[in-house]
């Protein structure tokens, strides 16, 4: 029988993979190791080399503790608060146009105006192209905002580990400054596309004057600067106003169309050239590199708490025995079904009694007997066989004489794991024998927290025929 990949909606991408076993791995440094048998027996199924099985078995764990739900939410918290910060971008993109351009009651002072377009953004990449040079990756004010307010708006428990797993992973690749680089780049982007725009309507539905004033500087100062400022926009097609202008313009507003037209175009050009484009081009070049870096992400296996899994995802030989300190807290045993197409029915007794009769001797026909399971190196190996071949309906015989102990319920969870549908079969007490009502409600509390099938009656007619 070939064995069938079975993939879902929620599937995890790459680098998602890579975070939860980073994320994983931190779990278990600050609270120990993770009670994960049936995880590691999964992923040495799943095949692949060591990377792969330790990606599987960090997901397998992360489905079962919460961590992927987790993931979910904070993917989720970080898309609300980028939303926010775009939002922000855009408000104070606009807001720069409205101060730098006024009413219109007043003239404009060119330069006053690109000041407020253009000189806090250049100041802050002035800032992060040192920081970029001068420091290490660290995610800064803005990476250290959206981080929080990401795991505020996530508000699961389980994302504790979430985001130091993530900026470590990114920092062996060095790609913190990339996508922090990419944020800030991106939203500065928007921020001088929406003072670009704003800046448009203003000029289209107002009319205004334009001046340069000074005290201690010269004219011709203005007259170089302006035009030094200006040449590069005026490549692209804007207007330079000429000097005869740009003196006349610092005894007051020219009342001119064309005046007002050149200073306009020119306040625009500069505010394109000088403060649109040198964001946008950086805001590709991070992306470049951030997808360039993801791609080359890989698990760092030299770290000692994958070290630790090659042994049990890469076994050189079976061996038997503790090989892992007791987890700090127990996790609570569950059920569940085969993901894979099962086929075919099994019956199997759980620790039943030698006195008892096994199997039964009206067993019908096309109804595989797994025998009885009593040791550990029976489980072990049933298990590995259900892995492979998962039946399409299992029903497993419990004596109700038993204490239904917490190593019995998580194996039954992990077998019923193993099948299409699943029976726990409660057998009644042997001639002579009188069973124990408050055991036997004990057995039915157990499976119901389980969300297991119980029956007291024989399960054969519905092995056989799928109903009762």
């Amino acid at each position: 029988m070939t064995r069938r990949r079975v993939t879902d909606a929620s599937s995890p991408t790459l680098f998602q993979r890579l975070w939860l076993s980073e994320t994983i791995r931190l779990r278990e440094e600050h609270a120990g190791p993770l009670e994960d048998t049936e995880a590691n027996r999964l992923a040495r199924a799943e095949g692949g080399d060591l990377a792969e099985r330790i990606q599987h078995r960090a997901l397998l764990l992360a489905r079962r503790d919460g961590q992927w739900q987790a993931l979910l939410h904070w993917l989720q918290g970080a898309r609300l608060a980028g939303l926010l910060l775009i939002v922000l971008a855009l408000l104070s993109g606009a807001g720069l146009a409205l101060a730098a351009l006024g009413d219109g009651r007043q003239p404009v002072n060119v330069f006053w105006a690109l000041g407020s377009l253009l000189g806090l953004n250049g100041l802050l990449l002035i800032g992060w192209l040192l920081g970029l040079l001068l420091t290490r990756d660290n995610p800064g004010a803005l990476g250290r905002l959206w981080l929080w307010l990401s795991e505020k708006l996530a508000r699961d428990a389980s994302a504790a580990q979430l985001a130091p797993a993530l900026l470590l992973m990114l920092q062996r690749q060095r790609l913190t400054r990339w996508g922090l680089g990419l944020m800030v780049n991106g939203l500065w982007t928007l921020a001088m596309l929406a003072a670009l725009i704003t800046l448009l309507l203003l000029l289209a539905t107002r009319r205004y004057g334009f001046v340069w004033e000074t005290t201690i500087l010269g004219g011709d100062t203005f007259i170089a600067l302006t035009q030094t400022i200006g040449a590069l926009p005026a490549m692209f097609g804007f207007s330079l106003p000429d000097i005869e202008l740009i003196r006349a313009s610092g005894d007051a507003a020219i009342a001119s169309e064309a005046a007002r037209q050149s200073w306009a175009g020119w306040l625009v050009g500069v505010l394109l050239v000088y403060g649109l484009l040198p964001r946008l081009l950086l805001a590709l070049f991070c992306l470049w590199r951030w997808q360039s870096g993801k791609r080359a992400l890989r698990l760092d296996l030299d770290l000692p708490g994958y070290g630790l899994l090659r042994q049990r995802l890469q076994p050189d030989s079976e061996r038997l025995g503790i090989c892992d300190l007791a987890p700090a807290a127990l996790h609570q045993p569950q059920a569940g079904t085969s993901a894979q197409e099962g086929s075919g029915a099994l019956l199997l007794g759980l620790e039943l009694d030698d006195r008892r009769s096994w199997p039964p001797a009206s067993l019908p026909r096309g109804v595989a007997d797994a025998g009885v399971i009593d040791s550990r190196e029976q489980r072990r190996q049933l298990l590995e066989q259900l892995t492979r071949f998962p039946p399409e309906r299992l029903a497993i015989a419990c004596d109700p004489r038993r204490s239904p102990d917490r190593g019995t319920l998580a194996l039954l969870g992990e077998l019923a794991r193993s099948a299409s549908a699943t029976r726990i079969w409660l057998l009644p007490p042997m001639p002579g024998e009188i069973l124990d009502s408050a055991r036997l409600a004990d057995w039915h509390q157990a499976l119901d927290q389980l969300q297991l099938t119980h029956r007291d009656s024989s399960p054969l007619t519905w092995l056989e025929t799928g109903h009762d």
